[in-house]
């Protein structure tokens, strides 16, 4: 049986969650709605969604302090929607582990390619095989971690899970299957066929940064995944 994909949309503005829920039925999608942090988790409860499409300005518990407790939670894809000036917001968004943003006013064709996008990315996700299962010829170090690349999971040195985003282990595979190769930032855009991440050079470097907290023994001076002035990022086996 083919899978409907779910949605819930939390913004407080009952006219705009009214507005997406209506789009995205059309659309062939089942849209639940909340209104702020309560009645998301309420949501939660009954249904985990494959995506939350959430207004970062919320009253009470606001966007990015959903995002965070949602990306602790839940494997589930998130797109954040912003104010078109709220870079720092933006840049915030990506950090906590959201998937994509938009920004208001957008056009709903364009949120929807989004939303298919970030599906797709969890969708080609093998399912979570159980650590002590996972055939250690699947697993390569990585930093201070290994990672298994065919569970899409990284682990610490004790075994431990180390939580990182479809972004963020698309990010991983790439610099490893290009071990000792410096990458600009447009081939990491191609290689990780994700042309539908922001089109600016922070983008990526907000990912390395977070990628580095989680792998390198000291993110300040990162030995696996090295700077390489005026190219990119490379990263060094062994390290």
């Amino acid at each position: 049986m083919t899978h409907t994909p779910c949605v819930l949309v939390v913004d407080d503005d009952r006219a705009t969650r009214e507005m997406l829920v209506e789009f995205l039925s059309t659309q062939g999608y089942r849209a639940l709605q909340a209104e702020d942090g309560a009645a998301m988790r309420r949501e939660l409860e009954r249904e985990a969604p494959d995506l939350v499409l959430m207004d970062i300005r919320l009253p009470g518990e606001d966007g990015l302090t959903l995002a965070r407790y949602l990306r602790e939670r839940y494997d589930t894809g998130i797109i954040m929607v912003t104010g078109s000036g709220d870079v720092v917001d933006r840049i915030v968004g990506l950090e906590i582990g959201a998937d994509d943003y938009v920004a208001k006013p957008f056009d709903p064709r364009e949120l929807f390619a989004r939303i298919k996008s970030v599906l797709r990315r969890l969708q080609a996700r093998p399912d979570a095989a159980p650590p002590a299962t996972s055939p250690p010829e699947r697993r390569v170090p990585f930093g201070r971690c290994t990672i298994d690349l065919e569970a899409h999971q990284v682990f610490d040195a004790d075994g431990n899970e180390v939580m990182v985003t479809h972004m963020e282990f698309d990010l991983l595979r790439v610099l490893h299957e290009h071990a000792g190769k410096a990458l600009s930032r447009d081939q990491i855009l191609t290689l990780t066929k994700n042309r539908e991440w922001e089109p600016f050079d922070r983008s990526i470097d907000i990912r390395i940064a977070r990628l580095r907290r989680k792998v390198e023994l000291d993110p300040e001076q990162p030995r696996a995944i090295r700077t390489v002035r005026g190219v990119g990022y490379m990263f060094v086996p062994g390290m």
